[in-house]
């Protein structure tokens, strides 16, 4: 509609003065500001470079020359063409925003770097604290409950205090995870026994097994054959800890099967995990 208003506007204007005829101006450039008061400058082939600007309000637009009028050649082409570009007034915001973006993905990032840090090094500090503590009580059922009782009450604190979105879990969500639980709460508990009855170095060797009873469950639960190149990936997994235990000075059966029956509880637990998820994509 504006567009059409300046047209009229801007065609009806005649230049005077003129000897033998009347011309008009052609213009090859617009530049529009779409807002509510905007202003076009429109560009002449002359030799001056002519304003006409439009100025639009909510009461009515008006348009007016702020330059001399040039002298139009003879030969020059009769009638008005207006081009109009419209130019967003936010790009500039946009670019602004998209650097804002890209930063926080980086932030991210680092701040997900950070955290696969720490939890190696408390990981490793946890283990050697563990041994050290079961050596002076001998006692891996005490630990582990103590230790499930303290990470209870940190949870609870964070929902408490609104550091992390309380969860509304509803009673067949409980029960289904509650194998889950089940299974977490055993793992910790033959680790913490194959960590009273074995070297801490030992113990997670014999926990590098992981995968082996992962293929091995999965084959079970989900009939998912192994490709020959998982097997083959297995082959140097299993030799490493057999290789280990013929040499380990600490080795004892009991450590053995205590830290064989964690990779076990924790491979079932994330099994489960996955026939729940699967369970629930289905639904």
């Amino acid at each position: 509609m504006e567009a059409k208003m300046l047209q009229t506007a801007v065609t009806s204007l005649s230049l005077p003065n003129q000897r033998d005829h009347t011309s008009f101006y052609r213009f090859n450039h617009v530049s529009l500001s779409p807002r509510p008061e905007s202003t076009i400058n429109l560009y002449s082939n002359g030799r001056l470079s002519p304003s006409v600007c439009y100025s639009h309000s909510s009461w009515r637009p008006r348009v007016w020359i702020s330059n001399p009028l040039p002298v139009i050649e003879p030969g020059s082409r009769n009638g008005l063409e207006v081009k109009a570009t419209l130019v967003p007034e936010s790009s500039g915001e946009n670019d602004a925003a998209a650097a804002v973006e890209k930063s926080s993905k980086v932030a991210e990032t680092l701040v997900l770097g950070m955290l696969f840090g720490l939890w190696y090094l408390f990981n490793i500090y946890f283990n050697i604290y563990n041994k050290q503590v079961l050596e002076v009580l001998p006692n891996p059922v005490t630990m582990t409950a103590v230790q499930l009782a303290v990470g209870t009450f940190i949870i609870f604190m964070t929902w408490a205090l609104n550091l992390h979105k309380w969860p509304n879990i509803s009673r067949g969500q409980l029960l289904a995870i509650l194998p889950l639980a089940v299974m977490h709460t055993l793992g910790n508990l033959t680790t913490n026994m194959s960590l009273g009855k074995v070297s801490v170095s030992f113990t997670h060797t014999i926990k590098a097994m992981e995968p082996f009873f992962t293929v091995v469950l999965s084959t079970l639960f989900f009939r998912e054959i192994p490709t020959p190149w998982v097997l083959s990936s297995l082959v140097p997994i299993v030799g490493g800890v057999i290789l280990a235990s013929m040499t380990e000075v600490s080795f004892n059966w009991p450590g053995f099967w205590s830290a064989m029956a964690s990779n076990l509880a924790n491979q079932s637990r994330n099994v489960f995990s996955k026939k729940l998820m699967v369970k629930k994509e289905v639904i």
